[in-house]
């Protein structure tokens, strides 16, 4: 029985599947979107969510909180300045998840997952002065 294992293993170890879904965060909100296979999507959309969030409360410690997982500081400002105030009237459900076929070379289900309200500007703001 599964008792207490929530969630996939995806085949990796747990210091891999953390960096795996750090690194699928950060692209997912330089981009806008991304497509990789359904069960990276469907472990990715609560990993994702969290974090923007975070980025609705904006105060300090929820800024810390989530630059343990966005390492990339400018990814991280464009979080906390246009992705969280866009989403500050939504209770919930941040990303969406769209299915779009079988990969060619192993016939893995793959998927697009994108942020559901984009802000107009593409990829990363610039980083604050210093």
């Amino acid at each position: 029985m599964r008792h207490n294992n929530k969630g996939r293993a995806l085949g990796r170890t747990t210091s891999h599947r953390d960096a795996l879904l750090r690194n699928m965060a950060t692209s997912l909100f330089r981009h806008g979107r991304i497509e990789t296979t359904t069960a990276k999507a469907k472990e990715l959309r609560p990993y994702a969510e969290k974090l923007i969030t975070l980025a609705k409360r904006g105060d300090l410690h929820s800024r810390r909180l989530a630059a343990r997982d966005i390492q990339d500081k400018g990814i991280l400002f464009y979080l906390f300045s246009a992705i969280g105030p866009k989403n500050a009237e939504r209770p919930g459900g941040y990303t969406r998840i769209l299915k779009t076929g079988f990969r060619r070379g192993d016939g893995a289900e793959t998927a697009l997952i994108e942020l559901v309200d984009k802000p107009e500007t593409a990829g990363p703001a610039p980083t604050p002065a210093k």
